[in-house]
């Protein structure tokens, strides 16, 4: 007996077309449902365990200075090693969730990145615990190639905007959580515990977006041939302004890890003096991060990302420009600046690849982070010699060169014609 095949939309007569079609967009999830708060809450998850242990270790970096006898520019290398190995990654489990289904690839991730953080804490050796962030930065790179790609699949296109801000704002409260909890229990207990604390706040995290998260409904399993891979790739490099936003995510990410990277150097020392703790408790700056990537993400649904991007790249400079200040209120305030600025663009850049590719676009997302850690990883860096020339200055001076390229790349993007107007021209 044969199994009944239900014909595709293109094979029916016009109106069962639309019968077919109003299915599929059914198949989205609505803003406002409880499917909708399922997703946001296991991306919020997923989000905060994947910027929690990539960025837990900052607060540490002046600590591993001192315990290992090495420089701010070397220190920085339990955070590069950790996001330059999350970029690599991303080129291999995007393509492999195209295959084999985005929620099975997340959720493995989430779980071996907590496990190889807590391996970390017991490494005894510096080049030990360099490679287990190293492993922890490839396992993330399965939940950070994805989630992306599973939203712009899932989420009803006009409310994709508002699910990526909250999935960034998740983000940023795993990178405020790390930072936050790490920089004060330093003060406390021993490096080693703190890592283990946050392994396991993370498995926690790991398990609630196990359970949460709802099957995808709109995946559909493409080949991992290497030539539909090189297809893929070739399509998103011929399209005018996706390898814009991948720049944009180079520049934006490397500027924003460096200024995090040394602001501690900075206030630990002359004049500011202060200790750990409070350096630590100025995570909190990343609030204001939490707030932009949702409002901004919904902002540019109604207003236009080409009209929203520019902006949030000048309040960068803006909150740079303020940070460069001696009084110690003003370098705050210019780093909730900074930050608004940042996960407001992030969130604006991010949604906009779901709505540029056409095709292959678990590939399009692990471009666009591929190009944001390599940003993290490369600039974070980078950024070290320019604070051993000429301290915060090089730094501040670094930073602007970043920010400028980004603006340039955002109103370049401005000018660009959506898919629509250039499919009637």
């Amino acid at each position: 007996m044969k199994t009944a095949v239900a014909p595709l939309a293109h094979e029916l007569p016009p109106i069962a077309q639309d019968e077919v079609l109003a299915q599929r967009n059914d198949s989205y999830i609505e803003k406002g449902t409880p499917m909708f708060m399922r997703t946001v809450l296991a991306l919020f998850s997923g989000g905060f365990a994947t910027f929690a242990l990539l960025y837990c270790v900052q607060p540490m970096m002046p600590l591993f200075s001192r315990e290992f006898s090495i420089n701010a520019a070397q220190s920085s290398l339990i955070l590069s090693v950790a996001t330059g190995m999350l970029a690599i990654g991303l080129l291999v489990t995007g393509p492999i969730s195209d295959r084999i289904g985005r929620k099975p690839v997340m959720v493995v991730a989430l779980f071996a990145a907590a496990l190889c953080t807590m391996a970390s804490a017991v490494m005894p050796t510096w080049e030990g615990i360099l490679v287990m962030r190293a492993l922890t930065g490839l396992s993330l790179s399965g939940l950070a190639a994805v989630a992306m790609t599973y939203l712009s699949e899932e989420i009803h296109p006009q409310h994709i905007g508002l699910a990526m801000g909250l999935y960034i704002g998740g983000n940023a409260i795993g990178g405020m959580s790390g930072r936050l909890i790490v920089g004060v229990l330093i003060d406390f207990i021993s490096w080693h515990a703190a890592m283990l604390v946050i392994g396991g706040l993370a498995l926690i995290a790991a398990a609630v977006f196990w359970k949460v998260l709802p099957p995808s409904r709109n995946f559909r399993s493409r080949s991992l041939h290497p030539r539909s891979l090189l297809d893929g790739f070739t399509l998103h490099f011929r399209d005018a302004g996706l390898p814009l936003l991948f720049l944009e995510a180079f520049v934006l990410m490397g500027a924003f890890v460096t200024l995090f990277n040394y602001i501690g150097y900075r206030l630990l020392a002359a004049p500011y003096h202060l200790d750990q703790a409070f350096v630590g408790l100025l995570s909190v700056v990343y609030l204001s991060g939490i707030y932009s990537s949702a409002k901004i993400g919904s902002l540019a649904d109604k207003l236009g990302r080409r009209n929203v991007l520019w902006g949030t790249i000048v309040l960068m400079l803006v909150g740079l420009a303020v940070t460069m200040l001696t009084p110690l209120p003003l370098v705050i305030l210019g780093m909730l600046i900074f930050t608004f600025g940042f996960f407001g663009a992030h969130s604006v850049a991010s949604s906009w690849i779901g709505r540029r590719a056409t095709k292959a676009k678990g590939q399009a997302s692990s471009l666009y982070l591929f190009s944001y850690y390599a940003g993290s990883s490369i600039a974070g860096t980078a950024g070290g010699v320019f604070w051993h020339l000429g301290g915060w200055t090089g730094i501040g001076l670094f930073i602007a060169g970043l920010l400028l390229i980004a603006l340039l790349v955002a109103l370049k993007l401005a000018k660009l014609p959506t898919l629509a107007e250039a499919a009637k021209a």
